[in-house]
Protein backbone atom coordinates (compact mmCIF):
# COMPACT_ATOMS: atom_id res chain seq x y z
CA UNK A 1 0.00 0.00 0.00
CA UNK A 2 1.30 3.48 -0.84
CA UNK A 3 2.34 5.58 2.16
CA UNK A 4 -0.49 7.99 3.01
CA UNK A 5 0.61 11.06 4.98
CA UNK A 6 -2.94 11.80 6.14
CA UNK A 7 -3.21 8.38 7.78
CA UNK A 8 0.35 8.10 9.07
CA UNK A 9 0.43 11.62 10.51
CA UNK A 10 -3.11 12.03 11.79
CA UNK A 11 -1.94 14.60 14.35
CA UNK A 12 -1.14 16.96 11.45
CA UNK A 13 -3.93 16.18 9.00
CA UNK A 14 -6.90 14.83 10.96
CA UNK A 15 -7.41 16.93 14.09
CA UNK A 16 -10.71 16.95 15.96
CA UNK A 17 -13.35 19.64 15.42
CA UNK A 18 -12.10 21.46 18.50
CA UNK A 19 -8.87 23.39 19.14
CA UNK A 20 -5.64 21.68 20.15
CA UNK A 21 -1.99 22.65 20.53
CA UNK A 22 0.52 20.96 18.23
CA UNK A 23 4.22 21.27 17.38
CA UNK A 24 4.79 21.17 13.62
CA UNK A 25 8.26 20.14 12.37
CA UNK A 26 10.00 21.56 9.31
CA UNK A 27 8.61 20.17 6.04
CA UNK A 28 9.52 20.64 2.37
CA UNK A 29 6.90 21.78 -0.12
CA UNK A 30 6.22 22.58 -3.72
CA UNK A 31 5.09 26.20 -3.45
CA UNK A 32 3.73 29.10 -5.53
CA UNK A 33 3.15 32.65 -4.28
CA UNK A 34 0.39 34.87 -5.54
CA UNK A 35 -2.33 37.38 -4.83
CA UNK A 36 -6.02 37.73 -5.66
CA UNK A 37 -9.43 36.14 -5.36
CA UNK A 38 -9.04 32.33 -5.20
CA UNK A 39 -12.53 31.91 -6.70
CA UNK A 40 -11.75 33.79 -9.89
CA UNK A 41 -12.27 31.58 -12.93
CA UNK A 42 -9.04 31.36 -14.88
CA UNK A 43 -7.27 33.31 -12.13
CA UNK A 44 -3.78 32.98 -10.74
CA UNK A 45 -4.82 30.82 -7.80
CA UNK A 46 -6.44 28.08 -9.85
CA UNK A 47 -3.55 28.17 -12.32
CA UNK A 48 -1.11 27.71 -9.45
CA UNK A 49 -2.92 24.56 -8.30
CA UNK A 50 -2.60 23.03 -11.77
CA UNK A 51 1.15 23.66 -11.76
CA UNK A 52 1.60 22.22 -8.27
CA UNK A 53 -0.25 19.00 -9.07
CA UNK A 54 1.58 18.59 -12.38
CA UNK A 55 4.92 18.72 -10.56
CA UNK A 56 3.71 16.60 -7.65
CA UNK A 57 2.73 13.78 -10.01
CA UNK A 58 5.90 14.17 -12.07
CA UNK A 59 7.85 13.41 -8.88
CA UNK A 60 5.52 10.61 -7.79
CA UNK A 61 5.77 8.89 -11.18
CA UNK A 62 9.57 9.30 -11.42
CA UNK A 63 9.81 5.64 -10.39
CA UNK A 64 8.80 4.70 -13.96
CA UNK A 65 11.47 6.79 -15.66
CA UNK A 66 15.23 7.20 -15.82
CA UNK A 67 15.45 9.60 -12.88
CA UNK A 68 15.50 7.34 -9.84
CA UNK A 69 15.23 9.26 -6.57
CA UNK A 70 17.36 7.86 -3.76
CA UNK A 71 15.22 6.54 -0.93
CA UNK A 72 12.02 6.67 -3.02
CA UNK A 73 8.94 4.83 -1.73
CA UNK A 74 5.45 4.82 -3.21
CA UNK A 75 3.11 7.33 -1.62
CA UNK A 76 -0.21 9.14 -1.96
CA UNK A 77 0.28 12.75 -3.05
CA UNK A 78 -0.49 14.83 0.08
CA UNK A 79 -3.41 17.28 0.06
CA UNK A 80 -3.31 20.83 -1.21
CA UNK A 81 -2.51 23.42 1.46
CA UNK A 82 -2.42 27.19 1.60
CA UNK A 83 -0.84 29.96 3.68
CA UNK A 84 -2.92 33.17 3.61
CA UNK A 85 -2.75 36.79 4.71
CA UNK A 86 -4.05 40.27 3.94
CA UNK A 87 -1.97 43.40 4.30
CA UNK A 88 -3.08 45.62 7.16
CA UNK A 89 -5.44 43.09 8.78
CA UNK A 90 -4.99 41.21 12.03
CA UNK A 91 -7.30 38.56 10.65
CA UNK A 92 -9.29 38.10 7.46
CA UNK A 93 -11.96 40.16 5.79
CA UNK A 94 -13.69 37.49 3.72
CA UNK A 95 -15.59 40.17 1.75
CA UNK A 96 -12.30 41.45 0.30
CA UNK A 97 -10.99 38.35 -1.41
CA UNK A 98 -9.18 40.36 -4.09
CA UNK A 99 -6.75 41.44 -1.34
CA UNK A 100 -5.73 37.91 -0.37
CA UNK A 101 -2.06 37.02 -0.57
CA UNK A 102 -1.34 33.30 -0.64
CA UNK A 103 1.30 30.62 -0.88
CA UNK A 104 -0.19 27.44 -2.33
CA UNK A 105 1.75 24.32 -1.36
CA UNK A 106 1.84 20.53 -1.60
CA UNK A 107 4.05 18.65 0.83
CA UNK A 108 7.02 16.73 -0.55
CA UNK A 109 8.26 13.42 0.86
CA UNK A 110 11.48 13.83 2.83
CA UNK A 111 13.44 11.85 0.22
CA UNK A 112 12.85 14.58 -2.39
CA UNK A 113 15.90 16.87 -2.50
CA UNK A 114 16.38 20.19 -4.31
CA UNK A 115 18.12 18.39 -7.19
CA UNK A 116 15.07 16.14 -7.63
CA UNK A 117 12.84 19.21 -7.63
CA UNK A 118 15.00 20.83 -10.31
CA UNK A 119 14.75 17.66 -12.40
CA UNK A 120 10.95 17.61 -12.03
CA UNK A 121 10.65 21.24 -13.15
CA UNK A 122 12.72 20.52 -16.27
CA UNK A 123 10.83 17.29 -16.96
CA UNK A 124 7.38 18.84 -16.56
CA UNK A 125 8.34 21.90 -18.60
CA UNK A 126 9.39 19.67 -21.49
CA UNK A 127 6.44 17.29 -21.33
CA UNK A 128 3.64 19.71 -20.40
CA UNK A 129 4.91 22.64 -22.51
CA UNK A 130 4.17 25.01 -19.63
CA UNK A 131 6.20 27.47 -17.57
CA UNK A 132 6.94 26.09 -14.09
CA UNK A 133 9.45 28.79 -13.12
CA UNK A 134 7.07 30.23 -10.50
CA UNK A 135 7.19 27.01 -8.43
CA UNK A 136 9.61 26.95 -5.49
CA UNK A 137 11.20 24.25 -3.35
CA UNK A 138 10.22 25.73 0.02
CA UNK A 139 11.01 24.60 3.57
CA UNK A 140 8.57 25.77 6.26
CA UNK A 141 9.01 25.23 9.99
CA UNK A 142 5.73 26.23 11.64
CA UNK A 143 6.64 25.30 15.19
CA UNK A 144 4.08 25.78 17.93
CA UNK A 145 0.51 26.11 16.60
CA UNK A 146 -3.16 25.79 17.45
CA UNK A 147 -5.29 23.83 15.00
CA UNK A 148 -8.70 22.27 14.51
CA UNK A 149 -10.89 20.73 11.83
CA UNK A 150 -13.30 23.20 10.28
CA UNK A 151 -16.38 21.66 8.67
CA UNK A 152 -18.22 24.00 6.32
CA UNK A 153 -17.55 26.62 3.68
CA UNK A 154 -14.45 28.78 3.68
CA UNK A 155 -16.54 31.90 4.33
CA UNK A 156 -17.66 30.36 7.64
CA UNK A 157 -14.13 29.81 8.94
CA UNK A 158 -14.41 32.79 11.27
CA UNK A 159 -16.54 30.71 13.66
CA UNK A 160 -13.77 28.12 14.02
CA UNK A 161 -11.10 30.82 14.27
CA UNK A 162 -13.10 32.34 17.16
CA UNK A 163 -13.03 28.98 18.94
CA UNK A 164 -9.26 28.76 18.50
CA UNK A 165 -8.79 32.31 19.79
CA UNK A 166 -10.93 31.58 22.85
CA UNK A 167 -8.98 28.37 23.51
CA UNK A 168 -5.70 30.29 23.42
CA UNK A 169 -7.04 32.89 25.83
CA UNK A 170 -8.12 30.20 28.28
CA UNK A 171 -4.79 28.32 28.14
CA UNK A 172 -2.29 31.16 28.29
CA UNK A 173 -1.32 31.46 24.63
CA UNK A 174 -1.74 34.10 21.95
CA UNK A 175 -1.51 34.20 18.16
CA UNK A 176 1.98 34.86 16.79
CA UNK A 177 1.44 35.97 13.20
CA UNK A 178 4.37 37.39 11.22
CA UNK A 179 5.55 37.42 7.59
CA UNK A 180 6.98 33.93 8.18
CA UNK A 181 4.15 32.58 10.41
CA UNK A 182 0.80 32.66 8.65
CA UNK A 183 -2.81 31.46 8.67
CA UNK A 184 -2.61 27.91 7.32
CA UNK A 185 -5.28 25.76 5.69
CA UNK A 186 -5.15 22.10 4.60
CA UNK A 187 -7.89 21.05 2.18
CA UNK A 188 -9.20 17.53 2.74
CA UNK A 189 -12.34 17.69 0.57
CA UNK A 190 -12.75 17.81 -3.19
CA UNK A 191 -14.79 20.99 -3.64
CA UNK A 192 -15.99 19.70 -7.02
CA UNK A 193 -17.67 16.66 -5.47
CA UNK A 194 -18.59 17.66 -1.90
CA UNK A 195 -21.22 20.18 -0.81
CA UNK A 196 -19.72 23.31 0.86
CA UNK A 197 -21.40 22.58 4.20
CA UNK A 198 -19.43 19.30 4.35
CA UNK A 199 -16.00 20.60 3.33
CA UNK A 200 -13.25 19.59 5.77
CA UNK A 201 -10.39 22.04 6.21
CA UNK A 202 -7.62 21.94 8.80
CA UNK A 203 -7.14 25.45 10.22
CA UNK A 204 -3.79 26.19 11.87
CA UNK A 205 -2.40 29.34 13.46
CA UNK A 206 1.09 30.05 14.84
CA UNK A 207 1.08 30.78 18.56
CA UNK A 208 3.33 31.59 21.51
CA UNK A 209 3.03 31.24 25.27
CA UNK A 210 2.05 34.46 27.03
Amino acid sequence: MPFDYKKEYKEFYLPKAKPEIVEIPAMNYLAIRGMGNPNEEGGAYKASIELLYALAYTIKMSKKGEHQIEGYFDYVVPPLEGFWWQEGFGGFDYTRKDEFHWISVIRLPDFVQKADFDWAVAEATQKKKRDFSSVEFLTIAEGLCVQMMHVGSFDEESSSVALMDQYLKEHGYENDFSPSRLHHEIYLSDARKVAPEKWKTVLRHPIKKI
